[in-house]
């Protein structure tokens, strides 16, 4: 996609993937994602701010045909979605400097094989003039990497977040058009790749709030020309608040922990109580991973497989315990043929969460009256912490 200005001598350079449909092999990508680099034209000198995935290399290098010379090369962060074209933009323009952090530049090196010479270090705060533009260097760690920073441009109150406040998302919109859209693109982006650094991001926002900007450019999703809705969903996401709603997923082999499921879930919304439940065959993991975002409770459902959780259950209790959500309670149940310690092992696979379990229900077989009442004291125990707990939020 041709670069298109966002701000009077910038400009953006977006490759859209539209067909990706996995990132990092891991994350699902519903729909698609881009790529961000932005050219910085100043007076004196001309800067590029990240460049993109190497899949787009020649698409990519064919937007510079019309630049005499690019002076500096900014990377905010070494991932190769946004580094991974570093190597071939310094071979088109043999004068130009990378710039980056100390941490960044080792993994620079090791990564892409970028020559130590063409590196240039910048510390937090240091400045870079262009002439009628300064790039000052904002040092944002563990968004989600450790060498991870900002650039910001006082005189046009622009910052560059790279992939913080990112989304994925494919589109030709180069500003955010419509906000229910992105809000769920930068959410599920959220909870798969910035939740596990929750309070370190607290950090950075309040460093961030110091600096006077009216747009943020970030490196995946359209840009951000009304910064106070990503912001202000930030600050909902990383704050101690969670919602009045259990988050449950599950596995059933032969309907016993389905029919447990789904009588909880009643049992659950009879209270007032929101339910998501999740069938793990069919569960796309971004979504699960966005309703953890702001989930006060997690209950896990799953049958037996030998004596332990069936693997799909094992790899989302795993999972939950990666991106530490912000719940607040949990709770296990499950059903079993002949012999189980499937409950024990989940609860040992989520000590990341710093929960209370508010109990654990295992059934031989099909559920009886018994395990029944079970489950509805347990919704009642569920309903009752959240009514009492001043985090969570009374919608």
């Amino acid at each position: 996609m041709h670069p298109r200005e966002i701000k009077p001598g910038i400009e953006a350079i977006c490759n859209v993937h539209w067909e990706r449909r996995l990132f990092d092999a891991l994350i699902p990508l519903p729909e698609g994602t881009s790529y961000n680099a932005y050219l910085i034209r100043g007076t004196k000198a001309t800067a590029l701010i990240d460049s993109g995935d190497p899949v787009f290399r020649d698409e990519f290098l064919r937007q510079f045909e019309d630049v005499p010379a690019i002076d500096y090369v900014v990377s905010q962060h070494s991932e190769q979605d946004h580094s991974g074209l570093i190597p071939a933009v310094l071979q088109r323009f043999p004068d130009a400097k990378l710039v980056c952090n100390d941490k960044a530049s080792d993994l620079l090196i090791t990564h892409l094989a970028v020559p130590a010479e063409r590196i240039q270090i910048v510390s937090d705060g240091e400045q870079l003039s262009l002439g009628n533009k300064t790039l000052q260097f904002i040092f944002t760690p563990w968004v989600h990497w450790p060498e991870t920073m900002c650039t910001y441009i006082p005189e046009d109150k622009c910052l560059f977040s790279c992939d913080l406040f990112g989304s994925h998302l494919a589109t030709s919109d180069l500003f955010v058009r419509d906000p229910a859209q992105v809000y769920e693109g930068a959410k599920r982006y959220f909870g798969e790749i910035m939740m596990p650094f929750r309070s370190v991001i607290v950090r950075n926002l309040e460093k961030l709030s110091e600096y006077d900007f009216n747009m943020i450019a970030p490196s995946h999703g359209p840009v951000y020309d009304q910064p106070e809705f990503i912001l202000e969903a930030y600050r909902d996401w990383t704050s101690p608040k969670v919602r009045n709603t259990v988050v449950l997923p599950y596995i059933s082999m032969h309907g016993s922990t389905e029919m447990m499921v789904k009588h909880l879930t009643d049992a659950l919304v009879a209270r007032g109580v929101s339910v998501q439940p999740f069938d793990l065959t069919v569960t796309d993991v971004g979504k699960l991973a966005m309703a953890l975002v702001d989930a006060a409770t997690l209950i896990v459902g799953t049958p037996t497989v030998q004596i332990g959780p069936h693997p799909a259950v094992h790899y989302a209790a795993y999972l939950a315990n990666y991106l530490k959500p912000k719940v607040k309670y949990a709770a296990v149940i499950g059903s079993f043929g002949w012999a189980s310690k499937a409950i024990d092992q989940i609860v040992a696979l989520i000590p990341n969460l710093k929960v209370e379990i508010l109990g654990t229900i295992l059934q031989k077989g099909l559920p009886d009256a018994e395990t029944l009442l079970k489950l509805d004291a347990l919704a009642e125990s569920v309903a009752l912490k959240h009514r009492d707990d001043p985090d969570v939020l009374k919608d």
